[in-house]
């Protein structure tokens, strides 16, 4: 399937699921289920939150155990909610600073998640594949997103 129709369907799909749930949580970990699911060489989706103000603190996932916290500013997470724009990382081993919560993971994508004009989490994907994500898989997450987004 093209990437394109793909990232339609999977946006489809994550409307259905959290259509009329309001409880952030609950939606959260259904979009990362769903995603782990359907992303071919992924080995970690999942969310981070905003946690007063200066770190991130590890939400609703699939894959291995995580890093709990993540201070803002600091790794691709928190580099992410810092500057407010997605991070696409080919290569977390030449990223400065990179926390390697998973030794397995060679590529990344994060995507920042606001809520009145203010990052209160991320969206976090990790691969074993370096350059795992393009600019087509960053345009269809960054589109789910703001479709998560409608609901909070």
């Amino acid at each position: 399937m093209e990437k394109n129709a793909f990232y339609q369907s999977l946006v489809q799909q994550a409307e259905g699921l959290i259509a009329g749930e309001r409880n952030v949580v609950a939606n959260m970990a259904n979009i990362s289920a769903l995603l782990f699911m359907s992303l071919e060489d992924i080995n970690w989706a999942g969310f981070y939150l905003v946690d007063n103000d200066d770190e991130l603190v590890l939400g609703p996932f699939q894959g291995n155990p995580a890093c709990i916290r993540i201070p803002i500013g600091k790794g691709v997470c928190g580099t992410a909610a810092q500057l407010n724009e997605t991070q696409r990382i080919d290569d977390v081993h030449q990223f400065a600073g990179h926390i390697a919560c998973d030794a397995a993971s060679n590529s990344e994508i994060v995507i920042p998640i606001i809520k009145d004009n203010k990052v209160i989490a991320v969206l976090d994907i990790d691969s074993p594949i370096y350059n795992r994500f393009d600019a087509e898989d960053q345009a269809g997450l960054e589109q789910l997103i703001r479709t998560f987004e409608q609901q909070l």
